[in-house]
């Protein structure tokens, strides 16, 4: 890497219903690079890879996460494989949540990356907000009302 060249960094999410962790993530990232790209995961890919539909679509995602100052660019994830998005975005570091360290993906991919002079960072994962968790809320909420109207029919 030349010493002119601004260090690129990537990190991808589906983003939906974005929270304090998402901002937390893009905060950090920023603080290794000089220019970050985010991948923002498409409602085709999501719906392919967890089978199930995200709440917010894609383009709104990506209109919120292209807004944060953190971040110079926004593309659509349209893969998970993240060597791919290497091919096509030549990043020099790579940033992911604490809870995907140690996987079996991603020790692969560590040592992929490294055979290309990536670096993989871990950031903490905010375990008392997740997407997961106010997806769970939010379901709870609406089979509530549900329940209710059908029990005032």
């Amino acid at each position: 890497m030349s010493a002119n060249r601004p260090r690129v960094g990537y990190t991808t999410g589906v983003f939906d219903m974005f929270h304090v962790g998402h901002l937390n993530i893009l905060r950090k990232s920023r603080e290794f690079c000089d220019r970050l790209i985010v991948g923002v995961t498409t409602d085709e890919t999501v719906l392919r890879e967890k089978q199930k539909s995200p709440i917010v679509p894609y383009d709104e995602r990506a209109e919120i996460v292209r807004n944060i100052r953190f971040v110079d660019e926004v593309v659509p994830e349209e893969s998970t494989d993240k060597l791919l998005a290497w091919e096509s975005l030549r990043f020099d570091v790579i940033f992911k949540g604490s809870d995907w360290k140690g996987t079996r993906k991603w020790n692969d991919l560590e040592v992929a990356f490294a055979a290309r002079g990536v670096e993989v960072v871990y950031f903490p994962y905010t375990e008392h907000t997740s997407s997961t968790k106010l997806r769970t809320v939010l379901d709870h909420y609406m089979e509530d009302i549900s329940a209710r109207r059908l029990g005032g029919l």
